[in-house]
């Protein structure tokens, strides 16, 4: 009888984490958070490729392409995923030199929320 009641709380507590997880999955996706490293007078583009490559591990072409957008748009996208992860990634960027925000994917305007 006790291995009835035993198997009847594993069970119970698999689902529990089940619902759990996916509640957090849903909410992860739904409020997603982005990080922008914006342009600056003092970096070459050269080098924020070179950041871009190495720090996220983006291929040569998407490195330029994201460089391009912060030089003629002035910022660019360039991660994005849960907060804590931006947080990172932005501490990261900055610890290349590069100025680097992160806001709520949700937020309107091209503002950047706010420097981590």
């Amino acid at each position: 009888m006790d291995d009835v009641r035993t198997a009847t709380v594993v069970r119970a507590a698999a689902t529990d984490v089940q619902e759990e997880t996916g509640t957090e999955a849903a909410a992860g996706l739904a409020d997603p958070w982005v990080t922008i490293v914006w342009n600056d007078p003092v970096n070459l583009m050269s080098y924020v490729s070179y950041v871009f490559e190495s720090y996220f591990g983006y291929p040569q072409a998407k490195a330029e392409k994201l460089m391009l957008q912060v030089h003629h748009d002035g910022r660019a996208v360039v991660s994005s995923g849960p907060r804590e992860r931006m947080e990172v990634d932005v501490q990261a960027m900055h610890s290349y030199g590069l100025w680097a925000t992160m806001r709520s994917s949700g937020d309107g305007g091209g503002t950047d929320g706010g420097a981590a």
